[in-house]
């Protein structure tokens, strides 16, 4: 298999071809587009437009609008005509699932129409079928016969497609031979592009979609190697979808996005939030910024042998050390070296909060699991599962306290990503943890590559993530964070991580590291809410409903709820939900237990309180603390 990005340290953008989308291009060395969706109904067409004005005021530079029929895409021109009137001529992208024909009227009147090919010439009903070689080739050659009219008219009107796989909605037909898999959502790709190929159309646009974000950086790596092995260059559109609202949402979006972004891959990029869309364009102009200059970054030396799989999970083998490394999850360190004084309700920021009257500790479940004080003494009895990490000259010779120096045998030794040169004496080390920091403005790929050359030296102690931010704003730590730690954690490398943020408070900067951890899958710690960002086709209003079923699962740590606007982002597309919550009909819910439907048609008052009674009902409520 080809290597997924053309280099490992040297930070360069994957060229692909330009595609032509309305006036502004896509591709090649043009910069990387932002876009969104609106949420309006399609059919309101004032409503419409002046949501879409928003957008492109707030950075979009291509606009997505659903239209699941044949009146919404008759209406897309009505849309396109009062953005006229009214001075914009921004590219529009009708969003189309089920219906082929509303995606052949969609293509003579706007830039772009997006298929999904798990729903565009397929029904999806969870059947496992046995299919032969024959067989499987007689479906490939009715969905050519589907998709090709389609392709013709995009061919004769000059209209750009995307072709946008999503994780949870790969027909039966692929999952009955590919599996629940990234090469399965590749391959539902690849079969709609061989017929693009074929009927030589090129303006095509690719993405591999999933809320779950190992899966997606694997698929759109493994999308990319399968590309490189066939003489394609396919731009690609980055995405996490269901990604959810507020911090969570960021945070996710950031790790999987940034995380491809890092390797010179993507070029546009839709942030799918459970928020109005033009709230959206700001958080992805911001990863994209990010990489203004990328190149310039200091030089390190290359990989000889690349030891990490991209293309699926595998955690580093690594010695287990207390309560790091090994089968341990990741931990998380807390940095609180700045303070003149260590007093117990400097803790409660990271986690732990301590009662007076009981002489008792809290521990939450965002707790962290130790605490750097540098030259400071920690004089007081601390909780019973934090450790405490001091400069080696300061060390307390107490229970669970810990030494760190950037030299010598000490419990944490500090090292910088680009001393290769000292990793042969790491192997007289036992008993130590590295702190692997780095200061390179292509960290990611430094501390990769170190973390490589002790596979390569089969190297096992175990290794914690430092990076450290100064005067950055709250939102541009949370996405740099996000996506630093992200991607390395995504392809196994990190036993725990150390964030040393100035200008950030200790409860943001212990909250986004649990919240990395928690979007990467690596240590789960909270709720997750698989929710998606509304359209047209939304049946209730998910923001609120959103927060509705935040403010009483919220406890639940583990549980993944899935919300979902409507049918087509349903039992499919919450592919990894233990719980689902969609819309039926106006004031309707059908709820689920994974991708069974369990209650149907309840009213959307008294859903939420419906949802509760079948969480309860399989075992997995807890009261609230």
């Amino acid at each position: 298999m080809a290597l997924y990005t053309n280099n490992l340290t040297q930070y360069e953008r994957w060229l692909t071809r330009e595609v032509k989308i309305g006036d502004i291009p896509l591709g090649g060395k043009n910069p990387i587009r932002i876009q969104s969706m609106t949420t309006t109904d399609t059919m309101d067409t004032l409503a419409t437009v002046e949501q879409t004005i928003r957008m492109v005021e707030a950075g979009c530079e291509y606009v997505r609008i659903t239209a699941p029929s044949i009146k919404e895409a008759e209406n897309l021109a009505n849309i396109k005509k009062e953005l006229k009137v009214r001075g914009y001529s921004v590219p529009l992208i009708a969003d189309i699932h089920y219906t082929p024909n509303a995606a052949e009227l969609a293509a003579r009147i706007v830039e772009k129409v997006r298929v999904n090919p798990g729903n565009y010439a397929d029904k999806k009903k969870f059947e496992n079928i046995e299919y032969t070689d024959d067989a499987y080739n007689k479906e490939l050659e009715r969905i050519r016969q589907k998709f090709t009219p389609l392709v013709k008219i995009c061919k004769e009107y000059g209209t750009a497609m995307r072709i946008g796989t999503n994780h949870g909605s790969l027909s039966d037909r692929i999952m009955s031979r590919y599996g629940d898999s990234p090469l399965g959502m590749v391959e539902s790709a690849m079969e709609f592009l061989r017929i693009c190929e074929d009927l030589n159309y090129h303006n095509i646009v690719l993405s591999m979609k999933a809320s779950n974000t190992q899966i997606m950086v694997q698929a759109y790596r493994l999308l990319v190697a399968t590309m490189k092995e066939n003489n394609m260059n396919y731009p690609l559109h980055l995405g996490v979808t269901e990604a959810g609202d507020g911090e969570d949402g960021r945070i996710k979006s950031a790790v999987g996005i940034g995380t491809l972004l890092e390797d010179g891959l993507g070029d546009t990029i839709r942030v799918s939030l459970t928020e109005d869309p033009e709230f959206e364009a700001p958080v992805a102009k911001a990863l994209a910024e990010r990489y203004s200059g990328r190149e310039k970054h200091q030089a390190f030396a290359p990989i000889k042998s690349y030891h990490i799989n991209p293309f699926e999970y595998n955690r580093r083998s690594s010695s287990e050390i207390n309560n790091i490394g090994g089968k341990s999850v990741p931990i998380v360190i807390a940095d609180l070296s700045d303070l003149k004084e260590i007093k117990p309700a400097n803790l409660f920021a990271a986690g732990y909060t301590y009662s007076v009257p009981t002489d008792k500790w809290t521990i939450g479940d965002m707790a962290c699991d130790y605490i750097f004080v540098g030259a400071n003494e920690v004089n007081f009895e601390i909780p019973g599962t934090l450790g405490i990490i001091q400069n080696e000259k300061s060390l307390q010779k107490k229970d669970r306290h810990y030494s760190i120096a950037a030299a010598g045998n000490p419990d944490f030794l500090k090292i910088n990503a680009k001393d290769l040169a000292q990793i042969p004496a790491l192997k007289n080390l036992k008993n130590t943890t590295l702190v692997l920091e780095t200061d390179n403005l292509h960290g990611l790929a430094e501390q990769r590559a170190f973390v490589n050359e002790l596979l390569e030296q089969k190297i096992t102690l175990p290794v914690i993530l430092k990076r450290s931010y100064s005067s950055l704003s709250p939102e541009n730590f949370q996405l740099h964070s996000a996506t630093d730690f992200g991607g390395l954690l995504l392809d196994g490398l990190g036993d725990g991580i150390w964030i040393k943020a100035e200008k950030i408070s200790l409860a943001q900067s212990n909250s986004q590291a649990f919240g990395i951890l928690q979007a990467t899958r690596t240590r789960i710690s909270k709720t997750e809410y698989i929710s998606c960002p509304s359209c047209g086709r939304t049946l209730f209003d998910l923001q609120e409903t959103t927060a509705k079923i935040r403010a009483v699962t919220h406890h639940l740590k583990g549980v993944k709820i899935g919300i979902m606007g409507c049918i087509v982002n349903g039992p499919g597309e919450m592919a990894d939900a233990d719980y689902g919550y969609v819309g039926s009909g106006v004031g309707k819910i059908t709820l689920y237990k994974g991708k069974e439907v369990v209650k149907k048609s309840i009213s959307s008052e008294l859903a939420v309180d419906a949802l509760i009674a079948l969480i309860k009902e399989n075992g997995d409520w807890v009261e609230k603390k």
